[in-house]
């Protein structure tokens, strides 16, 4: 097992709070809308109210042109995040990547808040909570604002994609991430470099090494750093909530019903990170999307049973 059974369970929960307050969110957030067409059958369309950062785009999703577009721009614009970050490093700029966090925090925030409250309250509590985690960490706001950050990603992509969509993207995303850790490393080096700033994108907690077993030092005690990177939070999320639309509007049920059906892929999702966790080894990095990927399609063959 990578780390101790206390620190797997800690993660273990922590995922699966962002996936659950990522899920109770975006069902409050979205609204239903039921119209009867020319033919008396009844249609629903799901509405997306603005954002903290303005109004949503209107596309089509049962359009695949529309599919194909969002989830290569979603690709590619990870790429180039993945290069401007290696440039910070490869430079030495350590400064801009904490302004460039910043701004990333306080937005995502702002817009998970702004569905429970006015958008003046959301923008300021954001404001404060990405300062707090910036200029002063540590690990319970670190991992608290973790939990809603990646609901206000989710609920900026959610109006330009839909199940298949996000089933492509995480297959890609798969392979991407086994690559990116496996074979170029890149992504371990990035892990690092944010880890050594403490401004790591996705869950952080340091724990004691047991005495005996290799480890790092950090602040004059034998430390370990157990992470599980950003992408492997928000990716699973936004396959659930489209699983959620979609469940919404193929099979005509309630926000309430549909989320409760839609958590049968946060179980096998959680399974599965668990699973990675018990079978990884101590000092080596895993690619956690193809293990991810894989509990996100079990469970919603099995959610599509009923």
């Amino acid at each position: 097992m990578k780390h101790t059974l206390k620190i797997t369970i800690v993660l273990v929960l922590l995922f699966i709070a962002a996936q659950l307050v990522g899920l109770a969110t975006i069902t409050n957030y979205i609204q239903v809308d039921k119209q009867l067409t020319e033919t008396g059958e009844e249609k629903i369309t799901i509405n997306y109210p603005d954002t903290a950062l303005g109004e949503q785009p209107d596309i089509d999703k049962e359009d695949n042109t529309e599919m194909t577009a969002t989830v290569t721009v979603i690709f590619f614009a990870l790429i180039i995040g993945t290069v401007l970050l290696l440039l910070l490093i490869r430079f030495n700029l350590g400064k801009l990547w904490k302004i460039w966090f910043f701004m990333a925090i306080f937005m995502a925030l702002s817009v998970s808040f702004k569905v429970y409250t006015n958008i003046i309250a959301a923008f300021i509590l954001g404001a404060l909570l990405a300062a707090w985690r910036i200029f002063k960490p540590n690990p319970w706001v670190h991992n608290v604002t973790e939990v809603f950050i990646y609901t206000g990603i989710a609920i900026l992509i959610l109006p330009l994609i839909n199940v298949t969509g996000a089933i492509v993207m995480l297959i890609i995303i798969s392979f991407y991430d086994m690559y990116a850790v496996w074979k170029s490393k890149h992504m371990v080096k990035m892990a690092k470099f944010m880890t050594n700033k403490k401004l790591f994108a996705g869950l952080f907690v340091e724990y004691k090494q047991p005495k005996g077993k290799s480890s790092k030092k950090a602040a004059g005690k034998t430390v370990k750093s157990a992470i599980l990177g950003g992408g492997d939070i928000a990716f699973p999320l936004l396959f659930s909530v489209t699983v959620l639309e979609s469940r919404i509007i193929t099979k005509g049920l309630t926000k309430s019903v549909a989320l409760s059906q839609t958590l049968i892929v946060t179980l096998f999702v959680t399974l599965s990170l668990l699973l990675l966790f018990l079978l990884s080894k101590k000092d080596r990095f895993y690619p956690a999307m193809p293990f991810l990927t894989a509990g996100c399609l079990v469970g919603y063959a099995v959610l599509m049973l009923f």
